[in-house]
């Protein structure tokens, strides 16, 4: 009876394990996944008043889908490194000053 007990207790910590590990590789990076939400939404804010016009919207929606891919790529062996991490920030402040001068360019959408 004792030997039972102890298999089941051993298998219920492995899948208790392996629930805890898939879950902190899925938020390991609530920053990036926190300002990738609040670019998109500054470029949903932008072309919906006209501070940007279809073309320039389009362009930075495309560079946050590259953004998400590099992103998902650095996540897809389970462990985003200190470099990978700079990789995106960079990508990501980059991105921030282009919405910013492209939202500040006095070229509306007609």
């Amino acid at each position: 009876m004792k030997r039972i007990t102890m298999v089941a207790f051993a298998a219920a910590m492995l899948v208790a394990f392996a629930g805890v590990s898939q879950a902190a590789t899925a938020a390991s990076t609530p920053r990036i996944d926190r300002r990738e939400a609040r670019q998109h939404a500054r470029i949903h804010q932008g072309a919906r008043s006209g501070q940007l016009t279809r073309h320039e919207a389009g362009k930075l929606r495309r560079d946050q889908r590259h953004i998400a891919r590099v992103e998902r790529r650095a996540k897809a062996d389970g462990v985003v490194t200190p470099q990978e991490r700079r990789r995106i920030t960079h990508a990501q402040n980059r991105e921030s000053r282009r919405i910013y001068r492209l939202k500040h360019n006095h070229r509306t959408r007609t």
